[in-house]
């Protein structure tokens, strides 16, 4: 791996708030994600699954970790199994986990081959009144394909068909949402990275550029700095192509006068950062490109300030739609007839601002978290409003991460150039 690993304690500290919302007499299992094929013998890089790497900081495929706090064998209240290595293994794939590498980086004891894995599976099931298993129960996932963990719930219900069953994915999201300090450095470090992508193309950006050549800038700035690369899919959006939300091709000349729309971040140790800053090819807004982008950072600037525990995100885009709507007026691109005329469930600010201001970020992108109840100190957060302007050609979006705190929420952000002098200046030095 090319990341400096976390401490073990944090994720001992993580399996003991599992245990803690655990019911009496109860075990949870968690599988690895699976190597995804591509083509021929082709496969996708390995992207650990998030909930099982949140309890353990394996980075490995075919990885199952078993947790019964309340198990009379104590030895088997924690079990992590691993995939045995041998001389071939080594040869054609490379290293994988020692036993002795395994204990230190997860904090887990009792370490077995996965070999081992039925019979103790079958003594602590036999021991346990429930089973919690795990499932992608995120609000905008689109499963299309059989998981690990949903082949290992077809096979663990019919061999223990009288047993209850749980769901483990609310108590994640529950968890997962709050991050640990260990968890905040290490989007501190995603959002450095990202803050010398972004430096490194203030001085590459110019007319006649290709978007694709600015989105290999990035990635050669993340990789050299440890990161695996992009967060997701890279979005580098000139002119037009900046009101295209999901616009990734990359494929267009940047040219004079138009406006560039950067949605990127680096991930670092399986944490992402998600930045999008918007700047002049030429390094120079014209009066209405600016007047826009000041409209854009008034709004997110107070978003953040509202951005506070105790709100929902529900309560939090309500507020944010009444700035915008009035950024809106002001700029002429709607009139208050509009708004007195307009559909409800579809304010008439949304024809400029269509999406939401805010989203959980962590291990995911999208993070899981709490989506319906009060915002809580050290859940980190996007900030990103956005006005889209097709008829004028051009969309400006910005984007920092923040940590929520009750005295002011930390910008992980806060030294990446976003005041649009700053921005000319630093085009221009």
């Amino acid at each position: 791996m090319k990341y400096t690993p976390l401490s073990s304690a944090l994720y001992q500290r993580n399996r003991e708030k599992l245990a803690l919302k655990l019911q009496p007499k109860s075990m949870a299992v968690l599988n690895s994600n699976d190597i995804m094929p591509t083509n021929a013998d082709g496969t996708m890089r390995f992207r650990q699954n998030n909930d099982i790497f949140y309890l353990s900081g394996i980075d490995q495929e075919e990885s199952i970790l078993l947790i019964a706090p309340d198990c009379p064998v104590e030895d088997y209240r924690v079990v992590l199994f691993l995939r045995e290595t041998n001389e071939h293994i080594a040869v054609w794939e490379g290293h994988k986990y020692t036993k002795e590498e395994a204990r230190a980086a997860s904090g887990i004891e009792n370490i077995q081959w996965l070999s081992g894995f039925d019979q103790i599976f079958a003594t602590v099931a036999a021991l346990s009144e429930r089973i919690y298993l795990n499932t992608n129960e995120h609000l905008r996932a689109g499963v299309v394909v059989q998981t690990r963990d949903a082949r290992f719930i077809e096979r663990c219900k019919a061999q223990f068909p009288l047993h209850e069953y749980e769901r483990l994915a609310p108590i994640m999201h529950e968890l997962r949402g709050v991050k640990e300090p260990e968890e905040i450095a290490q989007l501190q470090k995603a959002c450095d990275i990202t803050e010398l992508g972004f430096r490194r193309i203030l001085g590459f950006v110019k007319p006649g550029v290709m978007e694709y050549e600015i989105e290999a800038e990035y990635l050669h700035e993340f990789v050299r700095n440890r990161s695996r690369g992009f967060a997701y899919e890279p979005i580098i959006a000139s002119g037009a192509s900046a009101c295209v939300l999901h616009y990734v091709e990359n494929s267009k000349e940047c040219k004079d006068g138009d406006l560039l729309l950067m949605d990127v971040g680096a991930e670092y140790g399986n944490y992402n950062a998600d930045m999008t800053r918007t700047i002049p090819v030429n390094g120079r807004f014209t009066d209405r490109q600016r007047k826009v982008y000041e409209a854009v950072l008034k709004v997110k600037k107070e978003a953040n300030a509202i951005l506070a525990p105790g709100i929902s995100i529900q309560e939090y885009h309500k507020e944010v739609g009444l700035i915008m709507q009035g950024e809106l007026i002001d700029l002429g691109l709607i009139s208050t007839h509009d708004v007195e005329k307009q559909d409800p469930k579809w304010p008439a600010y949304k024809k400029y601002f269509m999406h939401g201001t805010s989203h959980h970020l962590g291990l995911d992108v999208h993070d899981v978290g709490t989506m319906h109840y009060p915002i809580v100190e050290n859940m980190v957060f996007t900030v990103e409003p956005g006005i889209y302007i097709p008829q004028e050609g051009f969309g400006i979006r910005l984007e920092n991460n923040v940590v929520i705190r009750s005295g002011g929420n930390l910008d992980l952000m806060k030294n990446i150039p976003i005041d649009p002098q700053e921005i000319e200046d630093l085009m221009n030095g």
